[in-house]
């Protein structure tokens, strides 16, 4: 009875470290993505997204809301910097109804668009034939 006690303590404990060092991971693979998307590197930024999604079986959406880079979510990183090439990959691998929610800061990504006057980059183009 001990024996198995101390077995399925052992278990958790391990499935507990095992879970904090995968986020850890993750994290870290994330590490360089607001400068990809800043540098307009569509390449990098697939290969990134592809690696995450082998690693770690997460794509864009699972992650997306968790990146933020400056205050601002990756699509709107890529709209400030007139990162053309990235942000296009970035809405298009986006599911449409996530392109429709609100971000962190309540505000959807037309509203905020309209509200910055970001209204005329390619970008923004994107996502409104998306939405």
């Amino acid at each position: 009875m001990l024996k198995v006690v101390k077995t399925s303590i052992a278990i958790a404990a391990a499935s507990l470290m095992f879970t904090g060092t995968a986020q850890a991971d993750v994290n870290e693979a994330l590490q360089n993505i607001c400068s990809i998307v800043k540098a307009d590197d569509k390449g990098q930024l697939r290969k990134k997204m592809k690696k995450v999604q082998s690693d770690y079986n997460l794509k864009l959406q699972d992650y997306y809301s968790g990146v933020s880079c400056g205050g601002n979510s990756l699509i709107r990183t890529a709209l400030l910097n007139n990162a053309v090439e990235a942000g296009t990959l970035l809405v298009k691998k986006m599911p449409k109804k996530d392109l429709a929610e609100p971000e962190q800061d309540g505000k959807t990504l037309q509203a905020w668009i309209a509200e910055q006057g970001l209204a005329d980059n390619p970008v923004a183009a994107v996502v409104a034939e998306r939405i």
